[in-house]
C-alpha cells in the first residue's frame, strides 16, 4: 500500500495509522504499544481505580497509593486531596484551601473556587434542585467531566492509558515531557466545536498545572502529569511546601 504508514500485526494484517495525503494524521500519531512484553497491557481498556502508563504500569505505588485508594475511581482520587475531611463532599472553602496549600495565591484560589463550584456543582447533585452551598458531590463527580479535554478520563471517571499516552505521541512528538509551547497545538487538536466552556476548562486546567509544577527547565515531565490525574502528586507538592515553610 504505497504512500501510507502501516503497522504489521501477526506478520500479515496491516493497520494504517497515517496517510501523507492527510498531513494531520502524520503530524499527530496515535499511541502504539510496539513492545509485546510491556507490563502495560491492553492500554485501550479503561482502568477504574488505577492510572498506569508505559513507564508506570502499576500506577502510583509510592506509599501504597493505588492500594489505599482502590475504592475510588481515578477521577475521585484526583479530587481526594481537596476533600479535607474525606466525606466525599467538596465545599467551596475546601477547594480554596486545597489550591492555597499547593502554592497558589489568594486571588487565584478564589477564582478557581468560583469557576469550579459555579460550573460543576449542579452536575454532581443527585437532586434536580441545585445545591444552595455550591458543593461538589464526589459520588457523581464523573458528571462534571467537560469537553475539549484529553479524554483521559472516560465518562465514568476511569483512566484510559491509551488516551494519556496519546498526549505525548500526538503533541510532544513522543517526548516524555510537555512544554508550554505544546499547549496551543493540544488545544487545537482536542477542542470540540461550539464548546467555549470546554475550551476555557482546558486553558484553566493546563495553566494551573504549569503554575503548580513550574518546571525550571520548561519541561513538565510525563510522570508528574500522570500523578496529577490520580491526585497523588498534590500531597507531595503540599508536603514539600509545608516542610519548606517549617525550615
Amino acid at each position: 500500500m504505497a504512500g501510507v504508514d502501516p503497522i504489521t500485526v501477526n506478520g500479515e494484517e496491516r493497520i494504517v495509522h497515517s496517510i501523507p495525503n492527510v498531513p494531520i494524521t502524520v503530524e499527530r500519531k496515535p499511541y502504539i504499544n510496539y513492545d509485546k512484553h510491556s507490563a502495560l497491557q491492553q492500554p485501550s481498556v479503561a482502568r477504574a481505580n488505577l492510572a498506569p502508563s508505559a513507564e508506570s504500569p502499576h500506577g502510583s505505588t509510592e506509599n501504597e497509593w493505588a492500594k489505599k485508594h482502590a475504592h475510588q475511581t481515578v477521577l475521585q482520587q484526583h479530587c481526594d486531596f481537596f476533600d479535607r475531611d474525606h466525606d466525599s463532599i467538596l465545599w467551596p472553602q475546601d477547594t480554596f484551601v486545597g489550591f492555597h496549600r499547593l502554592g497558589y495565591n489568594a486571588i487565584f484560589c478564589f477564582v478557581a473556587m468560583l469557576v469550579i463550584h459555579i460550573n460543576f456543582s449542579y452536575a454532581t447533585c443527585s437532586s434536580w434542585l441545585p445545591d444552595p452551598f455550591f458543593r461538589l458531590f464526589l459520588v457523581n463527580v464523573h458528571r462534571a467531566r467537560h469537553g475539549s479535554d484529553t479524554q483521559t478520563y472516560d465518562p465514568e471517571g476511569r483512566f484510559q492509558p491509551a488516551r494519556f499516552e496519546e498526549i505525548f505521541s500526538k503533541y510532544a512528538g513522543g517526548r516524555d515531557y510537555l512544554t508550554i509551547g505544546d499547549f496551543p497545538n493540544m488545544l487545537r487538536g482536542q477542542r470540540n466545536i461550539s464548546d467555549p466552556i470546554g475550551w476555557g476548562g482546558f486553558i484553566f486546567e493546563w495553566s494551573a498545572t504549569w503554575i503548580m509544577l513550574w518546571p525550571e527547565d520548561g519541561r513538565m515531565m510525563k510522570e508528574d502529569i500522570r500523578a496529577i490525574y490520580d491526585g497523588s502528586i498534590f500531597y507531595k507538592v503540599a508536603e514539600r511546601r509545608e516542610n519548606k515553610k517549617k525550615w
